[in-house]
C-alpha cells in the first residue's frame, strides 16, 4: 500500500469523528442549557467521554488498516479517562456542595453514619 486506504476503512473512521464532534458540540449545548453548577456537570463529562472512545476506536481502525497490523495502544486514553473523570467529577461536586453548605445556601443535609444506623 502506498498510503491509500480503501473506501471501507474511511467511511467508518469519518462517521466516527463526526460523532465525536456531535458528541462535544451536545456536551457543550448542555452546558449552557442547564442552570446551575450540579446540572451543568453531567453533559460535558458523558459527552467528552464518548467522544474519546470514538476517536479512540476511528484511530485504531486507520492506524491498523495503514499497518495490516491490529494497533491498539489508542485504548489506554479512553480507559484512563473512563476512571479519571467520574473521580474528579465527584470530587468537584464534592468542593461545590462545602462550598455552598460553607456560605449558608439550601443543599441537602450531610448524610454521616449517625443518620443511616435503623432505628428500632
Amino acid at each position: 500500500m502506498n498510503g491509500e486506504l480503501s473506501l471501507w476503512v474511511e467511511i467508518p473512521v469519518a462517521i466516527l469523528l463526526v460523532l465525536s464532534s456531535l458528541f462535544a458540540l451536545i456536551g457543550a449545548v448542555g452546558l449552557l442549557r442547564m442552570k446551575d453548577y450540579f446540572q451543568r456537570m453531567h453533559p460535558p463529562a458523558l459527552a467528552s467521554t464518548l467522544g474519546a472512545w470514538c476517536v479512540a476506536l476511528a484511530s485504531i481502525i486507520y492506524f491498523s488498516a495503514l499497518k495490516s497490523a491490529p494497533v491498539l495502544h489508542a485504548w489506554l486514553i479512553p480507559i484512563l479517562l473512563a476512571i479519571t473523570v467520574p473521580v474528579t467529577t465527584l470530587l468537584l461536586a464534592r468542593a461545590a456542595l462545602f462550598r455552598k453548605r460553607m456560605a449558608g445556601d439550601d443543599v441537602p443535609a450531610e448524610v454521616s453514619s449517625r443518620h443511616t444506623e435503623s432505628k428500632s
